[in-house]
């Protein structure tokens, strides 16, 4: 049974890998013996790649701004070349701008959503071409709690996040037969910087401590095992899915 959440030697692309949570699950897909390129428009993505490939599997940086189109596909393709092939994408960069609807300017509106699912749609599309001419492949999207709700003072990453969640079923729903497993993960409350408004706001912090049962912020360690299960063969009739993994926070 264990062997079928092996994913040693496979090689996959994580975008947003600098830090928070896209780092976190990368250090866990390296754990487990994947070959990786981390992409990401941190001028310390190659460093931080080599850091990590010191021991166990290999490491590639590649720099590259996800909200530039043709940066995008410059990077995807950059990647895939280093790796020598593709069988997971795990799309995880992401963005979100703090604002009051009605004083929400437009650049920040089409940053979010450039950042936040067209750049998910894009380089899902690369790596579905490619993995659609080998016949398999996994494809995890990281979705949010605001692909269920509506979020407060974010709509433009609400906005990104809710699109997130039905581009993942939309694509299952055309690739799943062709051996392309294509899910997101939906992360709860996570202690990031993108959450620090959030965790130094007491009345804010309260509110959202009080409604997770298992009472703490999550972490991005506590992502990796539902990264590798989608990642793996264990998840082969895994087909649409948003899995919440948020301590509890849509159950109460």
């Amino acid at each position: 049974m264990t062997t079928s959440f092996s994913i040693e030697g496979k090689k996959a692309i994580v975008t947003g890998a600098a830090r928070g949570l896209g780092r976190g699950m990368a250090e866990g897909l390296h754990a487990a013996g994947v070959d990786l390129a981390l992409i990401d428009m941190a001028d310390n993505i190659k460093t931080i790649a080599q850091e990590m490939g010191r021991q166990g599997a290999r490491v590639v940086g590649v720099q590259a701004d996800l909200s530039n189109r043709d940066e995008l596909r410059r990077g995807f393709n950059e990647a895939v070349t280093a790796l020598g092939g593709l069988d997971i994408l795990l799309n995880n960069a992401g963005i979100t701008r703090w604002s009051q609807a009605e004083e929400m300017s437009e650049a920040d509106w089409d940053i979010v959503l450039e950042v936040n699912l067209n750049s998910v749609f894009l380089l899902a599309q690369l790596a579905g071409q490619q993995m659609l001419k080998q016949g398999h492949g996994k494809i995890v999207n990281i979705a949010s709690l605001l692909s269920f709700g509506g979020g407060y003072l974010t709509v433009g990453y609400a906005a990104s996040k809710g699109g997130v969640g039905q581009m993942t079923k939309a694509l299952a729903n055309e690739w799943a037969s062709k051996g392309i497993n294509v899910n997101a993960i939906a992360p709860g409350y996570m202690a990031t910087e993108m959450n620090i408004p959030l965790m130094n706001d007491p009345e804010r912090n309260k509110l959202i401590m009080d409604r997770v049962p298992a009472g703490r912020w999550g972490l991005p360690q506590d992502l990796v095992g539902a990264l590798i299960f989608l990642s793996s063969s264990a998840s082969d009739y895994v087909n649409g899915i948003l899995l919440p993994v948020d301590g509890g926070f849509l159950a109460r």
